[in-house]
């Protein structure tokens, strides 16, 4: 079943059952107030003709009853016997109603012969006329609700032809909402299918629309649509680059291997040289895989702890230290920082910073951590030649090197930085870099500060 149908089937059901509630009820609210009113009079009719009995005991007499008589109904007088005293009745069908002798006064509604309801009053009193004066008997006064019946009836078929014309709007009201509703799901429905027939990244316009659910769904569909765009590029760029990279290592490994068949058993120094350099371009393949499985990796920082920065950082000094034997001077004004992120994930980011500062400068690196307006600022100073300005904005970008030719002696693969750009927004936080021709280069994390 199509949305349009189900709204239009729920709208006029829900109608439908809303009308059928409030006509039940105003048909029996006015069907009470019409018996209460019809017992409240014969109530007080059946008063009067009392008390008239009561005033002139020697006229009651059947003229007497009669004249009090109501217009659909009967008034009898039954002895204790069981027998009829007197009886007035407009028709005679009206007298076939039963009557019992009884010393309680009662009101009630019972059904007529013909299907109408009839009000019937009951009440004992004291005969004083004739032969049975001082006799208590009951006085039965009954009155046949035609009228009503009738106008119970019209009452019914008002409500009907009244419900039966409010359902007609409701079904058109139904209709111009499921229109409303469904069409921009349809348009939604109708782009994801060219999006994926035509390999396309179309969207939805949502121009001059309401604000309202729809609208941010076609928006959240268009920022979708920009999102998986911008990856599906992201992603054919990198395939492309890491393609590109892995091309030469793997054509310098071929090379060397015709190489070595065609020359490598007569040359010594022939087969010694293929084999570093085929060595050589092997660990570079694997640092490059490495790395670009790791940048792939590091999109999602995993659970965060509490982690001490200064001793992260001091850990990680002291591992390059005695692998290299190279000056790096640590400056810190604290014994203890504390920062939110994955320790794993931070300590490549110190460790890549520090690495490209020790292959890109022979002189000694400075490292210090600090405090900064609620931000932990790990900072690593290089005295090299320095980063270009037109260059710094790129450095971050993958496979993006400033001197290939340099790189490749370093064992450079331009994913380091990336990493650690990509690793430093996971953790809320920023990578920026300041240089200076020819005096060196300075790369400055911060992280926002955890709770120690």
């Amino acid at each position: 079943m199509k949305l349009k149908t189900k709204i239009q089937l729920f709208t006029s059901m829900f109608m439908l059952v809303l009308i059928i509630l409030v006509n039940t009820s105003i048909y029996f609210l006015f069907y009470k107030i019409t018996i209460d009113n019809e017992l409240e009079q014969l109530t007080a009719q059946t008063n009067i003709i009392v008390e008239k009995l009561a005033e002139n005991p020697d006229s009651a007499t059947s003229e007497l009853l009669f004249a009090f008589l109501p217009p659909e109904g009967m008034i009898r007088v039954i002895q204790e016997n069981g027998n009829n005293l007197k009886e007035q009745a407009r028709k005679g069908e009206y007298t076939q109603l039963p009557g019992e002798y009884s010393t309680t006064e009662s009101q009630e509604i019972v059904a007529g012969k013909n299907g109408e309801d009839v009000v019937v009053i009951t009440k004992p009193i004291i005969w004083n006329s004739g032969e049975q004066a001082g006799e208590v008997v009951t006085l039965q006064v009954s009155d046949h609700l035609i009228g009503n019946q009738e106008t119970m009836q019209n009452l019914l078929y008002v409500l009907v032809v009244a419900s039966l014309i409010m359902l007609i709007p409701t079904y058109i009201a139904g209709t111009f909402l499921s229109r409303f509703l469904v069409r921009p799901i349809k348009d939604l429905i109708q782009t994801m299918k060219e999006n994926i027939r035509n390999r396309e990244w179309k969207k939805i316009n949502v121009e001059n629309r309401s604000q309202d659910e729809l609208y941010e769904m076609e928006r959240t569909f268009n920022e979708m649509i920009d999102f998986l765009r911008d990856n599906f590029e992201k992603q054919e760029i990198f395939v492309s680059d890491a393609s590109h990279e892995l091309k030469t290592p793997i054509s310098i490994v071929k090379s060397y291997a015709q190489l070595l068949e065609r020359r490598g058993k007569e040359n010594p120094e022939l087969l010694k040289e293929s084999i570093e350099a085929i060595d050589s371009e092997a660990d570079r393949m694997k640092k490059l895989v490495e790395q670009m499985l790791a940048l792939a990796k590091n999109k999602q920082t995993g659970a965060l702890k509490q982690v001490d920065l200064v001793s992260l950082i001091e850990e990680t000094t002291a591992t390059f230290q005695g692998a290299y034997s190279r000056e790096i001077n640590l400056e810190k004004g604290m014994d203890m920082l504390v920062v939110n992120g994955n320790k794993d994930q931070l300590e490549q980011i110190i460790y890549i910073l520090i690495d490209n500062a020790l292959k890109y400068s022979k002189d000694k690196v400075k490292v210090s951590i600090s405090e900064e307006n609620s931000n932990a600022v790990f900072q690593v100073t290089d005295y090299g030649n320095g980063i270009p300005e037109e260059e710094r904005s790129r450095i971050f970008e993958r496979f993006y090197r400033i001197d290939k030719a340099r790189s490749r002696d370093t064992g450079g693969t331009g994913l380091g930085l990336a990493i650690a750009k990509t690793i430093a927004k996971e953790h809320h936080g920023d990578l920026s870099v300041t240089s200076e021709i020819g005096e060196g280069s300075t790369f400055i994390l911060r992280l926002p500060i955890g709770e120690a």
